[in-house]
């Protein structure tokens, strides 16, 4: 009698839980974030720094009470779920299409690769998500019109906003400067070669070059143009051919994974005393320790860095990195701060529209103007550009220094002088080019 009374109240109590469970708020009483990074592949490393970045985001709304979604008329969290596009067209495509048909998220951020977030837009469009992009910087990317993009927001430099800025730097900086040093007469052009990853990303940024040139009437000229596959390692050949054609600086367009390499190749190997410059997102403190005393001089377009901060959201930048360092560990690149704020600006759109309706989130998302976070905005606010939803950034160029106390090189920001720091530096192991 006693154990069939212990069963019967078991049964009674499992009864019980089962009917709180219910009670409890459903599934769907959240805000699912599809978060697209390379977590494998050659791009892992900034995969790692979009995923951790987007994690914390989603930890600090949470943690102040979550989404407020007006249609059911509380605050809800958010759940974010991985996309591994292990840095491929193919892989990119399965983690689109399972994060919206599985897994039914509700929006999409990340997004690095322009090749692979070029292969899986069809899906978002078929499926209408909206999807904040931090990365595919590729105006190929978010200016296309063979599909629809109207869902699709862009918070990144396009490839022109990225190469005019390099390009402005080096005709009314580091030319001037090549030709005093060394006695040129003033109107000497510089010599530029562009070694640049075979992909769209790389492409066009390498046409960016010769149309900013172009457009502006700028006094450059290109000497050599060298491309080789995304996560290539071994850039000797590319880097003896640039050589041969004495360059007064090489322009780089590469991912972190590849950088790293061709520069230390480049001065080590090959012997190219040379200015490189290299595109904001290689910005990531694994470069930094990567790259070692070779990176030395080198200049790096950013919009932000884990070790330079622009006075106008210095105090925001402090607090995202020591956050950032508390939870994981080490320092964000810039790659991860653009999905952290990817993630906030896809919150505030929902708490705007009222509803986790994906039409009315892409509308809120076309009305959205927020201040600026963590990286300079023109205007001081984030917003999106009426024609491909893209959002426009205060781009500067940093000149790495050697950091004797840390052992590896830190950023100092040489221009635009708004921003400015200190100013750009000819060393004097730099050999110029030989027309």
């Amino acid at each position: 009698m006693r154990k069939e009374f212990i069963l019967l109240s078991l049964l009674c109590i499992g009864l019980a839980l089962f009917a709180g469970c219910t009670e409890q708020p459903a599934a769907t009483d959240e805000l699912k974030i599809g978060v697209v990074a390379s977590m494998t592949g050659p791009a892992s490393t900034t995969g790692k720094d979009i995923w951790q970045s987007a994690v914390l985001a989603a930890d600090e709304i949470n943690a102040e009470g979550g989404v407020y979604v007006a249609d059911i008329g509380k605050s809800i969290p958010i759940r974010l779920i991985q996309g591994d596009d292990e840095s491929t067209r193919e892989g990119g495509q399965k983690a689109v299409s399972r994060l919206i048909t599985q897994d039914n998220v509700d929006m999409l951020v990340g997004g690095f690769s322009s090749a692979v977030v070029s292969a899986h837009q069809s899906i978002v469009a078929d499926h209408k998500v909206p999807y904040v992009i931090s990365g595919a910087s590729s105006s190929a990317v978010s200016r296309r019109t063979d599909i629809d993009t109207s869902t699709m927001f862009f918070h990144r430099p396009n490839t022109e906003d990225s190469a005019e800025v390099i390009m402005l730097f080096i005709d009314q900086v580091m030319r001037p400067a090549i030709n005093d040093k060394f006695g040129f007469p003033a109107d000497r052009p510089l010599r530029l070669a562009i070694i640049y990853q075979d992909t769209s990303f790389g492409t066009g940024q390498r046409n960016a070059v010769h149309d900013h040139i172009s457009n502006h009437g700028l006094n450059i000229e290109v000497v050599a143009e060298e491309s080789f596959k995304m996560g290539e390692s071994d850039f000797r050949t590319a880097l003896t051919s640039v050589k041969a054609a004495s360059p007064d600086a090489v322009y780089t367009v590469t991912f972190l994974n590849e950088l790293v390499p061709l520069v230390q190749q480049g001065r080590r190997d090959v012997g190219l005393d040379t200015i490189f410059f290299a595109i904001e997102c290689n910005d990531d403190p694994d470069f930094y320790k990567g790259v070692g005393s070779y990176g030395e001089y080198m200049i790096l377009q950013s919009r932000f860095s884990p070790y330079a901060a622009p006075k106008e959201t210095e105090t925001a930048h402090t607090a995202f990195v020591e956050n950032f360092e508390n939870k994981w560990g080490g320092f964000p690149g810039m790659m991860g701060v653009a999905t952290y704020e990817g993630v906030y600006i896809g919150v505030q759109a929902v708490e705007n529209a009222g509803t986790r309706d994906k039409p009315a989130v892409r509308d809120a998302l076309n009305e959205l103007e927020i201040p600026q976070m963590i990286e300079v905005m023109k205007d001081g606010n984030i917003a999106f550009s009426e024609d491909f939803r893209e959002s426009k950034f205060d781009l500067y160029m940093a000149q790495l220094v050697w950091d004797q106390n840390v052992g590896e090189t830190r950023p100092v920001i040489v221009w635009p002088d708004s921003l400015k720091e200190t100013g750009f530096v000819l060393p004097d192991w730099y050999t110029p080019g030989q027309g």
